[in-house]
């Protein structure tokens, strides 16, 4: 696998994560980074996501990840909660969100043969802030936005 290569997997392994938060959120592209063998692709959310709806945004990421066969590596629980995560091809992915109600991914390769990077070539949902400064989330959400918590599903029946 070559540079090229590893970044679009990143990128398929964000759009797969974007594809599972219901409802949808807006995002735009963060910074794509590469280094000596290693490709970094991030995206922000500018969806508001609530304090009261961090939890049940985390849940929804962390329960497709585990889905998909990805290892938890690490919890933050503080007022910024992450969870940090790694593939069974050894990418690394993390979610954090931010004070603000913003939430950031990223999608770290593992280490792979050197190659030019082309961009991203996913449509971002909202404005693209490629290249320019992010800034804070704007738009509300119903759902992810709200001020109270998410009502419980009822108890499976056995």
């Amino acid at each position: 696998m070559n540079m090229q290569e590893a970044a679009v997997r990143a990128d398929e392994i964000l759009d797969g994560t974007f594809a599972a938060i219901k409802p949808p959120v807006h995002w735009t592209h963060d910074e794509s980074v590469e280094g000596g063998c290693d490709v970094q692709r991030s995206r922000a959310v500018m969806t508001i996501i609530s304090e009261e709806r961090r939890g049940s945004f985390l849940g929804v990421i962390e329960r497709y990840w585990e889905n998909q066969g990805y290892k938890r590596l690490a919890v933050n629980k503080s007022k910024s909660p992450a969870i940090y995560y790694r593939t069974p091809d050894d990418f690394n992915v993390r979610v954090l969100v931010g004070s603000n109600g913003q939430a950031f991914f990223e999608v770290a390769t593992p280490c792979v043969n050197a190659s030019a990077v082309s961009p991203p070539k996913a449509e971002t949902v909202g404005p693209n802030y490629a290249g320019k400064d992010i800034p804070f989330p704007d738009v509300k959400s119903d759902f992810w936005s709200a001020k109270s918590a998410p009502p419980s599903s009822p108890a499976p029946r056995t």
